[in-house]
């Protein structure tokens, strides 16, 4: 018997039908996963987390996150054109805020689970 292979197709049709009918669409996903992309570099996961108290324009954000205005400036145009953060014109200032409520949400759960999780991490200890 193989343990890592079914030895039967389908186990629970019904299941697998529920589920096939509630799946995005291949784009959906695709999105969602450019989403989960952008989230996952360190530089512009900083620029999100410094917007979850207010909006702020690309010099503050430089400052508070440590990165030059180019590098925030590129990582906020990335994040506007998925929809992550949204921009408001002052005159020649930008300033930038979250997109809406979702993303603060898929925010505020992603460092709670960090923070109440023991992550593993082989690649950064030497672990197998």
């Amino acid at each position: 018997m193989a343990v890592d292979g079914c030895t039967v197709k389908v186990v629970d049709a019904d299941r697998v039908d529920a589920v096939r009918e509630r799946m995005p669409a291949a784009e959906d996903l695709a999105d969602t996963a450019d989403v989960f992309g952008l989230l996952s570099d360190p530089n512009r996961l900083r620029l999100l987390v410094a917007l979850l108290d207010s909006e702020l324009c690309v010099c503050d954000l430089a400052a508070v996150t440590g990165q030059s205005e180019s590098a925030a400036s590129h990582a906020l145009r990335l994040l506007r054109a998925h929809r992550v953060v949204a921009a408001r014109r002052a005159g020649r200032m930008a300033y930038y805020r979250l997109a809406d409520p979702h993303v603060r949400m898929l925010l505020d759960l992603a460092l709670a689970h960090t923070e109440h999780s023991e992550l593993v991490h082989p690649e950064r200890d030497g672990t197998p």
